[in-house]
């Protein structure tokens, strides 16, 4: 696939909102871990190249293992996920799809078993920040580097 425009030059002004919604993100006390993993899988959802290398990477230097990254995509199959991951996996695909789940009730009761609403809230900007990198990765075909 050849790249087509590249949105970090394009638009400096629209890139810095983005950049400042990525550092909120990281900075409202959610395990740094854990948003990795919501960022692979909405990243492996979204067929977002570019995005799944970039937080496989990320989250191997902050010591996730191989054998969790791998079973990322087929977390409900795995006993490798504590039920705090899966409630927040589940709410990734949940909102990642919401055009085809509308949330489902099963779903956000699950979360809401595992996280306060601060973290529920936080928890959605996060997956929210990550559709739109995706969205803006695959539109623009940003390819991973070698």
């Amino acid at each position: 696939m050849k790249p087509r425009i590249d949105f970090y030059t394009a638009s400096k002004e629209a890139l810095e909102a983005m950049i400042g919604l990525e550092k909120k993100v990281t900075q409202l006390g959610l395990d740094p871990l854990l948003l990795d993993l919501v960022k692979l899988r909405a990243s492996q959802i979204n067929g977002c190249a570019f995005c799944v290398d970039m937080h496989s990477s990320d989250a191997r230097k902050a010591g996730e293992t191989e054998r969790r990254l791998y079973a990322v995509s087929v977390w409900r199959e795995t006993p490798f996920f504590s039920e705090r991951e899966r409630a927040a996996l589940a709410w990734t695909e949940a909102i990642t799809r919401v055009a085809d789940t509308h949330a489902p009730d099963e779903d956000y009761e699950r979360l809401a078993e595992h996280f306060s609403p601060k973290e529920m809230t936080d928890l959605t900007l996060a997956i929210v920040a990550i559709n739109g990198w995706n969205r803006l990765a695959v539109g623009f075909r940003k390819m991973p580097t070698r």
